[in-house]
C-alpha cells in the first residue's frame, strides 16, 4: 500500500520540531528525526535531503501557518485585536510548535531569524493596518508576546486576558 507524501513529510516536520525542542539543534540529527517519526533514514532523505532541506521545509510550513494565522485574524473583523491577543497564549499548537523550532534554529540559523523577523511583521502589519496606529499595534504585539511567553513557560495568570481587555476598553478599543 503506498504511503501519502505529504503525511510522511508533516510526520518527519513535527518529528524535527519536537526534537529541536527537545534537544536543539544538535540533539535534532538526520537519525534522531527518522526514529522519531518512525521512518528509515533512507525515506527521510527521500523527502529530505539533507538536514538543511529539513530546516528550509520547517520554516517553509512556519511561513504558511502565519499566513494562516493572519487570515484568521483577518476574519475577526472588529475584533480582530482581541482575537491576536486571545490565541498569543496559544501552546502546542501547530504554529506554537513551529515557532519554538524557529526560535531554536534562530540561534544559529540565519534564515530562521529572517522567518522570525517576518512573522513579527506580518502580525504587525495587520495589527496596523487594523488599528491604524503603528504605537498602539506595536503594544498590542508586546503584550501578546508577554503572554505568549508566561504560557510556555508556565507563568501566566489566569486572568491575565481579562486585564487586558480592561485596559483596551478604557481606550476605547
Amino acid at each position: 500500500m503506498a504511503r501519502n507524501p505529504s503525511e510522511t513529510k508533516e510526520k518527519l516536520l513535527n518529528a524535527f520540531d519536537e526534537l529541536l525542542d527537545e534537544h536543539g539543534t544538535a540533539g535534532a540529527t538526520l537519525d534522531a528525526v527518522a526514529a522519531r517519526a518512525g521512518v528509515s533514514k533512507g525515506g527521510l532523505l527521500y523527502h529530505f535531503g539533507s538536514k538543511a532541506e529539513l530546516i528550509r521545509g520547517s520554516l517553509e510550513r512556519l511561513e504558511l501557518l502565519v499566513a494562516e494565522d493572519v487570515e484568521e485574524m483577518k476574519a475577526a473583523g472588529e475584533r480582530l485585536h482581541y482575537h491576536y491577543l486571545e490565541t498569543s497564549a496559544e501552546v502546542g499548537t501547530a504554529l506554537d510548535r513551529s515557532l519554538i523550532a524557529a526560535g531554536c534554529l534562530a540561534l544559529e540559523n540565519d534564515d530562521a531569524k529572517a522567518a522570525l523577523r517576518t512573522t513579527r511583521e506580518a502580525w504587525f502589519n495587520t495589527l496596523n493596518d487594523h488599528l491604524g496606529d503603528a504605537d498602539l499595534a506595536m503594544t498590542i504585539q508586546l503584550i501578546g508576546d508577554g503572554m505568549y511567553f508566561n504560557q510556555n513557560f508556565g507563568l501566566s495568570q489566569d486572568d491575565a486576558l481579562a486585564h487586558v481587555k480592561r485596559i483596551l476598553k478604557r481606550l476605547g478599543l
